[in-house]
């Protein structure tokens, strides 16, 4: 087999003279040089070597420059700390394939981070904010969270301070860590509240939570956690259909009839790996789904506007087939039903709600030709009756649940009844 194509050096903020000296002999003898502008400037001049700065963006455009590299070339590429920590040798990898890329990490920001503030990494969570929305610390936000930050520039501070005091976190202590690793390295401690100014360029932010529960990562987030105009899966039936669902990480889930987005928002919450794109035909509820997303810290939901089954065509070669479909309405809409069970992946899982006597036919004559899981649901609450409490019904669902039969994975033969202990 060929030998790696890229080996990536990592460089602390001490530099060129941090690196240990096998590494830097590697890097000399490049035949070519990747890296960031400020990498590259920090290595001496080697006659011959070529240097690229990386693309941007990057993503985008590094597949053609790794293209153009004869594969006989000593190619080396610089990079901050780890590179595996929010850095390029994900990218790499996710390119060339693991054999193909051999890292060789400095110690990383946010061991330094950890060190410095004396946090053992067991009960700290590190969120990156390099090149991604602010409002993703959301999600990570509880009372007594310690969060390191990784920081998307010297704005970062700013803009988290504000993000802490609009969720009722403001008295969280804010610790800027600047230059970590270098002879320059600095250290500026504030609430949220009192935060003011910018931090250096190059930091990780430490944060020390103190603020309200804001919901947990479990289904069922209260109904008046989520903007809507009555079109909401509410809390006792979401909790119902995501245990169906069954999030699990790095994994898919179309939300088709989205409404105000509350069961595709709860499975991207799941996990920070999970995905999810709601189809939605209502432009003001399209535009909602996007800013109860936002607002419950998973602003990478994906919303696209449009009629299902219409909606769906070419939306697998966009986004990927799903692992999971939950259709929330729309299944009276001729081919929906039939679209999304198509879409579905192998051992993925469907649930579809039905609250008329037309849409449970539906789901009846699915359950008919599919098996699964047919159920209703009927939820009461306590509500004033006069001067007592009654209890006040709510429309009745119907729920299908489906898993997509997996080749790969044949279910267990079953067992002989006569040799289960009692």
């Amino acid at each position: 087999m060929p030998g790696p194509r890229i080996h990536v050096v990592g460089v602390g903020a001490d530099g060129w003279p941090g690196v240990p000296e096998p590494l830097r002999a590697r890097v000399l003898a490049a035949d070519v040089l990747l890296g960031g502008a400020r990498h590259l400037a920090l290595v001496p001049e080697v006659v011959g070597q070529r240097r690229e700065a990386w693309p941007s963006p990057l993503r985008e455009r590094l597949p053609a420059l790794l293209d153009a590299l004869d594969p006989g070339l000593a190619v080396v590429a610089l990079a901050s700390g780890d590179p595996f920590v929010s850095g390029v040798g994900t990218t790499l990898v996710d390119l060339l394939g693991a054999d193909a890329v051999v890292a060789h990490p400095a110690v990383s920001s946010v061991a330094l981070a950890r060190a410095r503030m004396g946090w053992p990494a067991e009960s700290t969570t590190t969120v990156t904010l390099v090149g991604r929305d602010v409002d993703l610390l959301g999600r990570a936000l509880s009372p007594g969270a310690r969060l390191v930050v990784l920081s998307s520039d010297e704005r970062t501070p700013a803009a988290v301070a504000r993000l802490l005091v609009a969720r009722g976190y403001g008295g969280s202590r804010m610790t800027v860590l600047g230059d970590l690793g270098s002879s320059a390295e600095t250290r500026v401690e504030a609430t949220a509240a009192a935060w003011t100014g910018e931090g250096p360029r190059l930091h990780v932010l430490a944060l020390d939570c103190v603020g309200p529960v804001l919901g947990g990562w479990a289904a069922g987030l209260p109904d008046d956690a989520y903007e809507h105009d009555g079109q909401l899966t509410k809390r006792d039936l979401r909790a119902s259909a995501l245990a169906r669902l069954a999030p699990q990480p790095g994994q898919l889930l179309w939300d088709v009839g989205a409404g105000a987005g509350s069961v595709g928002v709860e499975w991207a919450r799941a996990h920070p790996t999970c995905r999810t794109v709601a189809v939605e035909r209502h432009p003001d509820r399209a535009a909602r789904v996007a800013r109860n997303a936002a607002a419950l810290g998973v602003p990478g939901l994906v919303v696209v506007r449009g009629d299902a089954p219409g909606a769906l065509d070419g939306l697998a070669a966009t986004h990927g087939a799903p692992d999971a479909v939950f259709v929330g309405g729309g299944v009276t809409v001729p081919g929906v039903l039939e679209a999304c069970l198509a879409a579905l992946r192998p051992g993925g899982r469907l649930v579809a709600h039905a609250v008329t006597v037309e849409s449970e036919l539906v789901l009846a004559r699915a359950h008919a030709a599919h098996g699964g899981e047919l159920t209703r649901h009927a939820v009461e609450t306590a509500a004033p009756l006069g001067g007592m409490t009654g209890w006040t019904p709510a429309r009745t669902v119907t729920q299908w649940a489906h898993a997509r039969p997996d080749p790969a994975r044949p279910d267990p033969a079953p067992t002989d009844p006569a040799q289960e202990t009692p």
